[in-house]
Order: C-alpha cells, then structure tokens, then sequence
C-alpha cells in the first residue's frame, strides 16, 4: 500500500482492528498447525497440501502487512451526512434508479461491501454521488451507457 491517505468510517476502522487481531492471533496459528501436519507427511516437494499451507501462510501475512499499513495511513471520517447535507464519506444515501428506491452507505475503497450495500466512494456510482443533495440527479456511467439517479435522502 502507498503512503496516501486512506479515508475509512469508524465502523469500518474497528471491522478492520478486528480481522487484523483474527489474523494475528487465530488465522496464524491454525495455518502453523496445518503447515506442521503437512510437513510431517513426509517429501515436501511433491505435497500439496503443503504448498496450500505455505500459500495460506503468506497471503495472511499479506494481509496483515496491508491492514499494518492501511492503519498507519487511515484518516478517520464520521458517519454522517456533509455539514450542508450532501453526500459525504459515511452518508447513507436513498436513491431512485430507474424506478426502484436503492440505499447505500457511502465508505472508503478499503471497506466497500457492495453485498451489503456499502459502497466506495471511487467506485462510478460513488464517485457520482458525492456533493449531491436530496432532489438533485446525479449521472452513473454503466457499461449501457450513462443512467440518470436521482436522490431521495441523505442520511
């Protein structure tokens, strides 16, 4: 990760802590555990599981590496609608997309779930959405080409 600021709510900071002790103090010792049982069949040139020990070991000590950096450079933004009530960083924003009501959570790219309706604030729609108030349209470049929404609600 680079030295750049990376914008995250508070919620998504202690999500973060939280999977960052997991992988610490859990996720570590059952991949050692594993890369112990493997080993101890024998030739390790010719083990899988191994290799998908060794695997597993280095991607979570990637992650860690990613979150230990991703915490040195997080700036903290509260969960709440622009002072002027515009789509912010943290906003929950009520949307109509063709018709249908569609609610997001406006997050920073390191905690966006679009499952679960947060989304980045650089993803298209995202990025479309911020500064607009209640009643403005916004434009979402789609792969079918630009879709007009129009916002409902700032939260």
């Amino acid at each position: 990760m680079s030295s750049e600021p990376v914008p995250v709510t508070r919620e998504g900071l202690e999500r973060l802590r939280e999977e960052l002790d997991h992988l610490r103090n859990v996720r570590r010792q059952e991949i050692a555990e594993i890369v112990a049982e493997a080993r101890s069949h024998g030739d390790l040139r010719e083990n899988s599981a191994y290799d998908a020990a060794r695997h597993d070991q280095m991607m979570n000590e990637r992650r860690i590496a990613d979150l230990d950096a991703l915490f040195r450079n997080a700036v903290v933004v509260e969960d709440a609608p622009a002072a002027n009530g515009a789509v912010g960083l943290g906003s929950t924003v009520t949307i109509d997309w063709d018709g249908e009501e569609e609610r997001y959570t406006i997050v920073g790219a390191i905690e966006a779930k679009p499952t679960e309706g947060k989304i980045s604030n650089a993803s298209p729609i995202g990025a479309a959405l911020l500064g607009k108030r209640p009643g403005q349209t916004a434009e979402v470049p789609t792969p079918a080409g630009p879709q007009m929404v129009t916002i409902l609600k700032v939260e």
